[in-house]
């Protein structure tokens, strides 16, 4: 949610900003609610002061033996008055709340307008793999060697999901658990959270009401705010357990990282890029979230970045990294760089982590505040969070990129631990 005070200061400023997300704000509307919002409060401070005044009047008319009915009776009227004021303005402050939810955030002065065609790659790691062969597609070769039963998957659940079997199993377990290690020897909390979430974390987090029709709902009342949903990614826990807290500046920043599978309902498309595992309805994620102090925001977004990408590299895959321009990020956040593998048989890369940073967005959307240590004033956190990783895109670059020409897989060294010593995948 966007502060309402840089807005009244300056609206254009804020316009502008938004129009490079290709958004089209006019804040007219809020700053006449606003208006009326303060002007109400000061006829209400006004009608207070004067019932207080009234008030007064009452023990001197007693001690005088005038009647105090008359006064009562202006009490009672002065009264109405301030509780149909009060309730104007609880309409106008929901007013104003609900418009400013509706708008995406801020971007980034750095960030470029417009949408992926002014993404700019900033690393590249690695080069794409040579084979002296004919190399097969993650789909075939999954199936193959026994990796992935999509067909199962589907009787099961439909399109969009799949089951890992054997090996193939052991190889998404081993990942997970390498990243695990890795984020655990960088000092960030473990934190397995409830998959099922109440309607206040999706609006916290940013992604309701615009992308409530994204997420599967579980129960059945009209009134979305009264239901649950499926997690579409941790990030949605994370940046809500200390919704309407006030945290002690020393404890920042804070640093989790959890897992859980994600469940999302969007479709995906019959392309070939997007074929097998490259997008599903659940896949298993490891997400990265810091809730930090506003002066080391930057400081920590280029931690999670380096995080994120250092686990692809040790992965020994061929990777880059790109920064999104401003209509490329989410409503939620004001800058985003993206972890993108390389898919061979596709040619092209496919991202694996994407890294933002909201500033104070979510965290003044669930109200997550830290007390300032110099001036004891509560503070708005800025919260930040990365795919570290997201599993479903690593194993078609793993098996495409490590296949060998007989038709085996190598395994990449830091995940052989985690599977038994095993160092080839073979049918």
């Amino acid at each position: 949610m966007l502060d309402l005070i840089r807005i009244r200061n300056n609206p254009q400023a804020v316009v502008d900003a938004l129009a490079k997300k290709g958004y089209k704000a006019d804040f007219t509307q809020i700053i006449a609610w606003d208006d009326m919002r303060k002007s109400l409060i000061t006829d209400v401070e006004r009608l207070k002061a004067q019932k207080n005044k009234v008030s007064g009047q009452i023990p001197v008319l007693k001690r005088a033996g005038q009647p105090v009915e008359p006064i009562f009776e202006e009490m009672r009227k002065l009264g109405e008055q301030i509780a149909d004021s009060d309730a104007k303005i609880n309409e106008l402050i929901e007013n104003i709340n609900s418009a400013l939810a509706a708008i995406p955030n801020i971007p980034d002065d750095d960030l470029l307008p417009g949408e992926k065609e002014n993404n700019k790659v900033v690393k590249v790691v690695g080069e794409p793999p040579k084979f002296d062969f004919t190399p097969k597609n993650h789909v075939d070769m999954c199936t193959d060697l026994g990796l992935i039963d999509y067909e199962r998957g589907v009787k099961l659940s439909g399109n969009g999901f799949w089951i890992y079997r054997g090996l193939g199993a052991r190889l998404e377990w081993a990942l997970l658990n390498f990243f695990i290690d890795e984020h655990l020897k960088d000092g960030y909390e473990f934190i397995l959270p409830p998959y099922q979430l109440g309607y206040d974390c999706g609006f916290g987090a940013g992604q309701f009401p615009k992308f409530s029709d994204e997420v599967y709902w579980l129960d059945c009342d009209e009134d979305r705010k009264r239901n649950r949903f499926m997690l579409p990614t941790a990030e949605t826990a994370l940046v809500n357990m200390y919704a309407g807290e006030i945290i002690d500046e020393a404890k920042l920043p804070m640093k989790f990282f959890a897992y859980s599978p994600c469940f999302r309902k969007e479709a995906g498309s019959a392309r070939a890029e997007e074929r097998g595992m490259i997008r599903g309805h659940q896949f298993n994620k490891i997400e990265m979230v810091q809730y930090a102090h506003p002066e080391h925001s930057m400081e920590a977004f280029e931690e999670l970045v380096e995080k994120a990408a250092g686990l692809v590299e040790k992965l020994g895959l061929h990777f880059r990294v790109s920064k999104l321009a401003a209509g490329d990020c989410s409503a939620s956040m004001a800058r985003t760089y993206d972890v993108e593998v390389w898919i061979p048989s596709m040619g092209i890369y496919k991202e694996c982590s994407s890294v933002s940073n909201a500033n104070d967005y979510q965290a003044r959307r669930n109200n997550t505040r830290y007390r300032d240590i110099k001036t004891g004033r509560p503070q708005y956190v800025h919260t930040l969070n990365g795919s570290g990783l997201a599993t479903s895109r690593l194993i078609p670059a793993i098996v495409e990129q490590f296949q060998n020409a007989d038709g085996s897989v190598t395994v990449p060294e830091v995940l052989r631990k985690y599977m038994g010593g095993i160092e080839r995948i073979e049918k």
